[in-house]
């Protein structure tokens, strides 16, 4: 499971790391890891090492160190490395000292007839190491001037640790700023690597010896702060699979309230999003409920809340008007898990905020003003995470890297691989998905662990402990598949609904 920590305690563990070893042991570490990077995009792009060209822009903190350090390692195989030195009367000490004894060359200045990777025909590799966790908002001066200026198309650059410019926390740009084909993180994912995916690039992670320092083992971070992702094995483990004594219902079924007759379809739609999540049953309810039979015949329907039979979670808002908002109110009035999406935050706010059984709401960013009563903000997993314990829901913010807050301030993030789900129609899909997973209420697989002499069966948290972000993460791959990857064409939420079987059978054949 990715985990992506907040900047303070990165740092706070860096101290400790720095106690623990022998003095810049932690640094080489970091340049060594950065230079074998470096050197596999030489190899995958430029096909070879030797002779290469590499331009390191370096700063005054320890991020410079890193870079001159690994431009010193790859000196010694060969490559042709220059450094751009933003300050140097402030560089590191030691990792110049140690690019000088390689033999290194400097560019002394922002040339004005061009920088050095402008002027040389050869392709090559510019390495951003000007600030680090450290820094914060645009970049200043003469690094604003140096990378306001797009690097030719024809080389690829290298961000040690994070692009710079870019907020180490919340990932906001608001000024001058790198952006990087390649981000080497160092030690840990930081919660920019998440946020910003699009300024970091492909990301590889250095391992620089954490595991060594009186913190133990790097979970212990996530206590205080921080966020995860769901791996590609955990995405499968925790999908429900029916087994042999399963029948429509012991799968769950899920109740939804949605569509009217000025947004018929958007009841279809979130009625196709529970049906391919799930092998239970799904009922609708309302007075649109019959007209979606002939769209959907699996449909279980009723039109009003007291003939409806047994269910296990409710969605409702999508597509609704004024003519369900009592619906939608004995819904909330209920003790079961619902799942408030679109009109519902418009409709029965009061209703939904401070719920005693367990809520979730899926708020794009206008909704989200609306419903709070103030806008995300720059720092989207702080905005989501103030309203979830404000108002105890679990608050789900779309977005190109979806962002699941819960009252427990555990945060859970989903990164998009494209963005072809930015349609009409795909919330009201993955609100239905979402509420198919949390009727669910599936334990998880067990794994069995040696504790002494004996062995301790675990059981893995519910598939409706992670109803959201496993939601999220289908939704985000059934789009791509729709659209036919990166290279796709546009879709719509019906053709992503489609595709939500497949993406799960790709998901789980991964994991195998």
């Amino acid at each position: 499971m990715p985990y992506y920590y907040p900047a303070a305690l990165v740092k706070q563990t860096d101290e400790s790391l720095i106690e623990e070893l022998a003095p810049g042991v932690p640094m080489r570490r970091a340049a060594y890891g950065l230079a074998q990077v470096v050197l596999g995009e030489l190899r995958d792009h430029f096909g070879g090492v030797v002779g290469r060209k590499v331009w390191l822009v370096v700063g005054t903190g320890d991020n410079g160190g890193d870079a001159l350090w690994a431009g010193a390692f790859l000196k010694r195989r060969g490559v042709d490395v220059q450094v751009l030195l933003l300050s140097p009367e402030r560089a590191h000490a030691e990792g110049l000292a140690a690019f000088r004894r390689a033999g290194g060359k400097f560019v002394d200045d922002v040339p004005k007839a061009g920088l050095p990777w402008e002027r040389d025909r050869e392709r090559g590799i510019v390495v951003d190491g000007v600030v680090g966790l450290s820094g914060r908002g645009p970049l200043r001066d003469k690094a604003a001037e140096i990378f306001s200026r797009p690097v030719p198309v024809q080389h690829r650059i290298v961000a040690v640790d994070l692009p710079s410019g870019v907020d180490p926390d919340t990932g906001a740009v608001d000024g001058p700023a790198v952006t990087a084909d390649v981000t080497v993180a160092m030690g840990v994912f930081k919660q920019v690597h998440a946020l910003n995916p699009e300024r970091c690039g492909r990301l590889e992670l250095v391992d620089i010896g954490y595991g060594e320092t009186d913190l133990g083992h790097l979970g212990v971070l996530y206590e205080p702060g921080g966020f995860e992702a769901l791996s590609e094995e955990q995405i499968a483990n925790f999908l429900p699979v029916p087994g042999p004594d399963d029948d429509k219902y012991t799968q769950g079924v899920v109740g939804v309230v949605a569509g009217s007759p000025t947004y018929p379809g958007a009841g279809a739609l979130c009625a196709a999003g529970a049906l391919a999540m799930t092998s239970g049953m799904v009922r609708v309810v309302g007075p649109a409920a019959k007209t979606l039979v002939a769209v959907h015949p699996e449909l279980v329907v009723s039109e009003d809340f007291e003939s409806t039979g047994r269910v296990n979670a409710w969605v409702i808002g999508p597509g609704a008007d004024e003519s369900v908002k009592e619906l939608l109110l004995q819904v909330l009035a209920t003790d079961l898990p619902v799942v408030a999406d679109a009109s519902a935050l418009r409709l029965v706010p009061d209703a939904i905020k401070g719920r005693a059984a367990p809520t979730l709401i899926t708020p794009h960013d206008r909704e989200f003003e609306a419903f709070a009563g103030r806008p995300v903000g720059a720092d989207r997993v702080a905005a989501a995470l103030e309203l979830a314990v404000e108002c105890h829901v679990t608050v789900l913010l779309k977005g190109h890297v979806t962002i699941i807050a819960e009252p427990s301030r555990r945060v859970l993030v989903n990164i998009a691989q494209g963005s072809w789900a930015a349609t009409a129609g795909s919330g009201d899909v993955l609100s239905g998905m979402i509420g198919a997973l949390l009727a669910t209420g599936a334990p998880g697989p067990c794994s069995v662990r040696s504790a002494g002499s004996g062995h301790v069966v675990i059981r893995a948290p519910a598939t409706s402990d992670y109803a959201a972000p496993l939601a999220a993460a289908i939704h985000s791959r059934a789009a791509d598949l729709a659209a036919g990857g990166e290279r796709g064409a546009p879709i719509t939420a019906s053709r992503l609904a489609a595709h939500i079987p497949e993406a799960i059978r790709a998901v789980r054949s991964m994991s195998r």
